[in-house]
């Protein structure tokens, strides 16, 4: 399996005019995002905080964080965003596509829109 590629961009939050584009891979078993480190200094963004994580072989492994505006599919998401080597290729998580009501299809490794979630037992959620 090639995996479910998609282009997002990343916008720096303080300097929204600051952005990187790439190819990411849609990986619904991690959960937060991951972007070489150098893209996202590129762009201002820095560490702002650590965090544990467990590596496919069971490794723990502990990155430095960051978070960030991610774009994808004509959604607009904040994640947390691992900071991570350069030969890593960029991941949205499960946290990300699931925050954009993105599902991903594994037999035809193709990313569908899911259909709106209705706020009906809100009432009016501007209010």
């Amino acid at each position: 399996m090639g995996g479910t590629w998609v282009s997002a961009l990343i916008r720096n939050p303080a300097e929204p005019e600051r952005t990187w584009e790439g190819m990411f891979v849609a990986d619904t078993g991690a959960i937060d995002c991951l972007v070489p480190r150098a893209y996202l200094e590129s762009i201002g963004l820095r560490a702002e905080g650590q965090r544990e994580y467990t590596l496919a072989d069971g490794s723990e492994i502990t990155m430095d964080i960051t978070g960030a505006r991610i774009e994808f599919m004509g959604e607009v998401v904040w994640a947390t965003i691992v900071m991570a080597n350069e030969d890593t290729d960029p991941l949205l998580g499960v946290t990300a596509l699931e925050s954009a009501d993105v599902a991903v299809e594994p037999l035809n490794e193709t990313l569908r829109k899911l259909p709106s979630i209705g706020l009906r037992g809100f009432g009016h959620p501007g209010r």
